[in-house]
C-alpha cells in the first residue's frame, strides 16, 4: 500500500497546515499517510473507498481522513478536490481542543463523510484562498493567523453539516443524499421522499442534477451498483442475492446495468479480473 509522508507536502517543519489541490483528481490506489486531511469536493463525482467501505462523493462532500485511515478514489468523473492537510489535532501551537470540532468515533462508527451547502463551499474557498495567500511564512504571527483560519474552517464546516433538515433546500437535499447512503436498497418513491425532506419533486430533480450531474434514479442506481460491487469483492454471496440486497428486483437487469456502469460483468468482479488488468 502506498504511504504518503508529511515531508513531501508540508513546506517547513513549522507549518501546521498545507493546501493540496487536486484539479482534477483521477483514480488513485489505496493509500494512507502520516498526517491528517480534510478532503473538500468542489465538483464532479467519484467513489471514495474509505477503510474498505464505498461512498459516493460529489460537490459539497467533505471527508475527514485520519493518519491511520486507508482510502482510494475510483470511477471519477471530473472530480475536483481541495485537500487541507494538517499534521495532527495536537500539533498546533496556538489551538487546543480541536477534537471537539472533528468527527468523533462512537461504538466503532466514524462519521467520516459530511455534506455542506454550495453557499458554504463558497465561504470555504474564501478561507482556503486566504491560507494560500499567506504562503510559507514561518513568523510567529503568520503561524497564528494560519491556525486561526484553520479553526474558522472547522467551525464553518461543522455548523453547516449540522443544519436542521428544516433549513434551506440545499441543506434538505444534503440530508436526503445522506439518507440514501443508508437506505439505498429500499423501494424509493421520489414523490414521497421529496415530501419527507420538505422539497418539491421539481426542486429535488433540479438540485440533485446540479449537484451530481445525474437524474435521481440514475444517482440511486449508481449508488446501488457501487454497494453491489463492494459486496461482490468482499463477500461470498451469490450475484442474485447481492442484486436483491442492493434493491434490484431482477438479477438480469442488475447485470445489464452493472456492465453498463463499470464495463465489467458482476462475475468479472467476483473473479477479480478488473483488478488484474489495472
Amino acid at each position: 500500500m502506498t504511504v504518503l509522508h508529511s515531508v513531501d507536502f508540508f513546506p517547513t517543519g513549522k507549518s501546521p497546515v498545507a493546501i493540496e489541490p487536486r484539479l482534477p483528481q483521477g483514480a488513485f490506489p489505496e493509500h494512507h499517510h502520516d498526517f491528517h486531511e480534510i478532503v473538500i469536493v468542489e465538483h464532479g463525482t467519484g467513489i471514495h473507498v474509505f477503510n474498505g467501505q464505498p461512498y459516493t462523493i460529489s460537490g459539497g462532500t467533505v471527508c475527514f481522513v485520519r493518519d491511520h485511515d486507508r482510502h482510494l478514489y475510483e470511477h471519477t468523473d471530473n472530480l475536483c478536490l481541495t485537500n487541507v492537510l494538517y499534521r495532527s489535532p495536537d500539533a498546533f501551537q496556538f489551538l487546543a481542543g480541536l477534537n471537539q470540532l472533528l468527527p468523533q468515533e462512537l461504538d466503532g462508527h466514524y462519521p467520516s463523510h459530511w455534506r455542506v451547502s454550495q453557499q458554504t463551499l463558497a465561504l470555504v474557498r474564501g478561507i482556503i484562498s486566504k491560507m494560500e495567500e499567506m504562503g510559507d511564512e514561518v513568523e510567529t504571527h503568520d503561524i497564528a493567523n494560519r491556525e486561526m483560519l484553520f479553526m474558522q474552517l472547522l467551525v464553518l464546516l461543522r455548523k453547516s453539516s449540522q443544519q436542521e433538515s428544516a433549513g434551506n433546500s440545499d441543506a434538505r437535499l444534503n440530508q436526503l443524499m445522506l439518507w440514501l447512503e443508508d437506505h439505498f436498497a429500499e423501494d424509493i418513491c421520489w414523490e414521497s421522499l421529496a415530501e419527507q425532506f420538505t422539497l418539491s419533486l421539481r426542486t429535488l430533480h433540479r438540485q440533485l442534477k446540479q449537484t451530481t450531474g445525474m437524474t435521481p434514479q440514475r444517482y440511486l442506481n449508481r449508488l446501488r451498483l457501487i454497494k453491489a460491487r463492494h459486496m461482490l469483492r468482499h463477500s461470498d454471496d451469490s450475484v442474485t442475492d447481492i442484486a436483491f440486497r442492493c434493491g434490484f428486483g431482477d438479477s438480469n437487469h442488475f447485470s445489464t446495468l452493472f456492465r453498463r456502469e463499470f464495463d465489467w460483468s458482476p462475475r468479472d468482479i467476483r473473479q477479480g479480473r478488473d483488478t488484474l488488468l489495472q
